[in-house]
């Protein structure tokens, strides 16, 4: 039995007779301590995937377990990261993330509350700006706080949406790099949404592409077995990450291609697009 599941797992939005299907018969097990990364184009579903991992959604159809038990509702040991921080701008660093383990964990006394704070602030290198307010800080900062006060939740599955999109190449791949340290020292079993392949196989254990929308599904993941630590200045004349990298890009520029064609031969508008079958471009597991 898989960590976390997600069982043909189907959800849409609007009316009846004008109903979007977003997601249908996905499906998707991840390992304890397992790092997956989701690729996907925008408008495949992503946000939607990710709202349904934390239980901020309900499914139409199909169910989503973690320890076997179903999600049917939000809570601290489901982490998320959003992509624009989230930070309340009156509080300083040490106090955004004391705020989010005040909730988690009430009943640590004052002295244990503040060694649990500085330790997070510590694992992100923020230690120096503990007492800046959010306007004080750089975006990659800013984000930093925001992984730190999730992980101080100590959540049993950190989903992250997007959470380096925002971000100058310089700073992304920094905070990748700060991203690989911090979950190799503090195990926590991820699921990253990305639209950066480069990013994917960097950071991940395995990759898993969401086809396109409408009705959208999770296609046969890519394994990445390329050894830890990995070194992002040597990736680049890496004969099996450049191999990786290039079936990835080409499965997915497939799926783009072959959706372009069957919207122009049905010549339907974007609503009404009928489901697409991707199976005969999934591979083979």
């Amino acid at each position: 039995m898989a960590f976390l599941e997600m069982e043909n797992v189907s959800v849409g939005f609007g009316p009846e007779g004008s109903r979007t299907e977003v997601l249908r018969d996905a499906s998707l097990s991840v390992e304890e301590n397992e790092f997956i990364a989701v690729v996907g184009f925008s408008g495949s579903g992503k946000s939607t995937l990710v709202s349904l991992l934390t239980g901020l959604l309900r499914p139409d159809s199909g169910v989503i377990k973690l320890k076997g038990k179903p999600v049917t509702k939000p809570g601290p040991h489901l982490g998320i990261v959003f992509q624009n921080y989230s930070l309340l701008p009156w509080l300083s660093v040490y106090g955004n993330i004391e705020l989010a383990a005040k909730q988690v964990f009430p009943h640590y006394s004052k002295a244990q509350r503040k060694e649990h704070v500085e330790r997070y602030i510590e694992m992100v290198s923020l230690t120096p700006a503990r007492n800046k307010k959010p306007s004080e800080l750089s975006g990659g900062m800013r984000q930093r706080v925001s992984l730190a006060r999730t992980l101080s939740m100590q959540p049993e599955v950190l989903v992250m949406d997007e959470p380096l999109s925002a971000l100058d190449a310089l700073t992304r791949a920094n905070l990748q790099d700060e991203l690989v340290r911090i979950w190799e020292e503090d195990k926590r079993t991820v699921v990253m949404i990305t639209n950066d392949v480069d990013e994917a196989v960097l950071l991940a254990d395995r990759i898993v592409p969401l086809t396109m929308g409408p009705s959208a599904t999770l296609a046969s993941d890519f394994k990445v077995t390329l050894e830890r630590p990995r070194d992002r200045t040597t990736l680049n004349t890496n004969p099996e990450f450049k191999k990786l990298r290039n079936e990835i890009i080409h499965f997915m520029t497939a799926m783009n291609k072959e959706a372009k064609m069957l919207r122009v031969d049905k010549g339907l508008a974007m609503p009404d697009i009928q489901p697409i079958d991707y199976s005969a471009t999934k591979r083979s597991a």
